[in-house]
């Protein structure tokens, strides 16, 4: 048994009890999608563990691990793990934590459309003024779905694609009517809300991920933290923010 697999194997899920004198700072890298639940379930971490928690929202994290920044954990999608693994940038094991759907975002006060058929998102996207979704991620998801109604070539002209900021934040300052994206980017938008979530038969899921970076050096704390993210006592929290628990 290898050195990771041995720390990995004696690390164990609680994190309580741990004392002021081992406290480590480690730091997370995450994206857009799963930068708000990071730092909320680090605030957690810290709490229980006494050890601090600095969650970064990367710009490319894959470009952020490859260049070897120095940091602890990090969360992308399951296979986008597995590949940091196999390059020996990640250490086993990859720990799956949340899920998140995608909701449409409209502006604060603004009436909730009918969301609650896919006849009525379809009635929803044609009356709508202006649409936006980003280009990657629940937004590349958005168009997809999109694309399988039909309704691609029929809405091109008033979608927007909105990167580099959540596009609920579009929605806020008025740049488009509505917006899909993530559940859990849109809640935390000021002037922005939930109308609620795509129909059921429409629904597809971001999967998270997090791993160990080789580069640790706080591998015991590093260990602690995935593994008190996919405590199932976290379920009730993750749903707070608008995410799910992995399948």
């Amino acid at each position: 048994m290898g050195r990771w697999t041995k720390l990995a194997t004696a690390v164990c899920v609680s994190v309580l009890g741990v004392s002021a004198a081992a406290a480590a700072e480690i730091k997370v890298l995450g994206s857009q999608g799963s930068i708000s639940v990071l730092r909320d379930l680090g605030a957690g971490f810290e709490r229980a563990s006494g050890h601090k928690v600095v969650a970064t929202q990367e710009r490319n994290v894959g470009d952020t691990v490859k260049s070897n920044t120095p940091a602890d954990v990090v969360t992308g999608g399951p296979t986008f793990i597995d590949e940091l693994i196999k390059e020996g940038k990640a250490v086993c094991p990859r720990v799956n934590f949340a899920r998140a759907g995608i909701g449409v975002a409209i502006k604060a006060g603004a009436p909730k459309p009918d969301l609650s058929t896919k006849d009525a998102f379809v009635r929803m996207l044609r009356n709508a003024k202006s649409i936006g979704y980003s280009s990657v991620g629940s937004g590349q998801m958005a168009h997809n779905i999109i694309k399988s109604l039909g309704l691609e070539y029929e809405l091109k002209a008033k979608t927007k694609r909105l990167d580099g900021f959540p596009a609920a934040e579009a929605v806020a300052r008025g740049e488009v009517e509505i917006a899909m994206q993530q559940i859990n980017v849109i809640l935390p938008v000021e002037g922005a809300e939930l109308a609620g979530p795509l129909p059921r038969e429409l629904q597809m899921y971001n999967p998270f991920a997090a791993g160990v970076l080789k580069v640790s050096k706080e591998l015991e704390a590093a260990y602690l933290f995935i593994n008190f993210m996919a405590a199932p006592q976290n379920e009730a929290f993750l749903r707070r923010v608008g995410m799910l628990p992995p399948e």
